[in-house]
């Protein structure tokens, strides 16, 4: 459905359509009644997850970018549609080496019980940046995600940082990768959030688990 031309319109209209900002979650009970399904975003930190969100969306502030990795360590949460269609949620970044145990700690607790507990969560989108390839944090929280049968897309970023054959390369490890893993879905999904590469098929994607 996804390479549908016309699905792709939809999801394109959609993600044109209102999206708001609706809050933040530094603990599971602030989280936003459960009355929408969700999408929710994972990536190490500056691997570019604000700066997709908001390409993806056509916002420039929708999702706040920071120069100082680590720094936020809360769900965000985004209304998609008007009526309520579906929601995005901006997980905390991980992998910043200087963050202080605690806070690693927090975000692993945040983040695990948000995975397990919540039953309108469709898809999680995990980001790979395409220059660096999948990590040991990046498997971690693969893990995390395979543990609580949380369907996942595995995105790589990036992709106009690096030569056609390399991404090319990348994605084949990737997708060898994402074989072996329960959860993760099998399609690659290389993004560009300068130059679009990506957006459309990310869009379809998104409103194919929201709506499936």
């Amino acid at each position: 459905m996804t390479d549908d031309p016309d699905f792709v319109e939809t999801a394109r209209k959609v993600f044109s359509g209102p999206i708001t900002f609706l809050k933040s979650a530094p603990d599971l009970k602030f989280l936003p009644d459960p009355v929408a399904n969700e999408v929710a975003f994972a990536g190490r930190s500056n691997v570019g997850k604000s700066s997709l969100i908001n390409a993806l969306t056509n916002r420039n502030g929708l999702a706040r970018t920071s120069n100082t990795p680590g720094r936020t360590q809360e769900l965000n949460f985004f209304d998609v549609g008007e009526p309520l269609r579906f929601r995005l949620v901006d997980m905390p970044g991980y992998g910043f080496a200087e963050a202080p145990k605690d806070v690693v700690k927090k975000w692993r607790f945040l983040v695990n019980d948000y995975l397990r507990g919540r039953q309108v969560l469709k898809r999680a989108l995990v980001l790979i940046d395409s220059r660096h390839g999948i990590k040991a944090v990046d498997e971690d929280v693969m893990d995390m995600l395979d543990a609580a049968a949380v369907s996942y897309h595995i995105v790589l970023t990036k992709a106009d940082k690096i030569k056609a054959s390399a991404l090319t390369e990348v994605m084949q490890r990737t997708a060898e990768a994402a074989r072996k893993r329960p959860a993760a879905h099998p399609d690659i999904i290389p993004t560009s959030s300068e130059k679009g590469m990506g957006l459309p098929e990310l869009r379809a994607a998104i409103l194919d688990a929201v709506t499936d």
